[in-house]
């Protein structure tokens, strides 16, 4: 999933005094506009502070570089989407848990359509954006997979599974976003992305999971027929318990 979309945004560009955009902000806000007016490898940094009316020193402070200004809050967005897996109920299914988990990317981007849109133009242009931009999918993808090889890293093949779910996921999200992004934002995003991570939902959502703490050795299954007594059952239940535990 590429980053997230929250740059200027509409009607919240002033703080309390009413005066200016947060120093932030107006950093965003200048780089684009300078992006759109001259190229993103024709603006420097020092052309951004100047029309910002900051130094280069508080273009540092927020941004380590001039390509970590294209997007802002990439490493906010990291942040939710970890805080949301590690919040995960016990019995949560773990592949619906990651793709509501993509959603949270998707909102990002939906909270500024014309910013998301131009972005999506410029990375396309610029070759060392696009790399940056593979750099934080696999950052998202690295965290849905930590998640779910915790999920199923005790069934056989469970890292495996983790990894492949991780890449199906990110894979139905960005297919979807960069589709709404094509259509220059007009399309449903929502409806694109809900369809795209259903399709991945279905294809593997019913990957059993591990118990906590234990094994699938632990597990104990006995097999009987309709109508069997309950006694019955019990001592079937007994017996490969004791079986079990009994030294070889």
């Amino acid at each position: 999933m590429s980053t997230s979309s929250a740059a200027p945004r509409r009607g919240d560009g002033t703080d309390a005094a009413g005066a200016r955009p947060p120093m932030r902000e107006a950093l965003v806000a200048a780089a684009f506009r300078l992006f759109l007016e001259r190229g993103y490898e024709q603006t420097t940094v020092d052309d951004i502070v100047a029309l910002a009316g900051v130094g280069r020193r508080s273009f540092f402070r927020y941004f380590p570089s001039k390509e970590d200004v294209v997007f802002p809050d990439h490493e906010r967005c990291l942040a939710d989407m970890t805080a949301f897996l590690a919040a995960s109920p016990e019995d949560a299914d773990p592949v619906r848990r990651v793709c509501d988990a993509a959603r949270l990317v998707l909102r990002m981007y939906a909270e500024n359509p014309d910013f998301s849109v131009q972005r999506y133009h410029l990375t396309k242009q610029v070759a060392g954006l696009r790399a940056y931009e593979l750099s934080v999918v696999w950052r998202y993808e690295r965290a849905l997979a930590e998640y779910l090889r915790g999920r199923l890293g005790g069934r056989p093949d469970g890292r495996l599974r983790a990894d492949v779910i991780a890449a199906a996921v990110v894979a139905a999200h960005n297919n979807a976003l960069r589709s709404w992004l094509r259509s220059d934002g007009r399309d449903d995003a929502g409806a694109a992305v809900d369809h795209a991570l259903g399709y991945a939902q279905s294809t593997f959502g019913d990957v059993p999971v591990a118990p906590r703490g234990g094994s699938p050795e632990d597990l104990v299954v006995v097999a009987a027929r309709r109508g069997t007594p309950l006694w019955q059952v019990l001592r079937e239940i007994e017996t490969a318990l004791t079986d079990d535990r009994t030294p070889n």
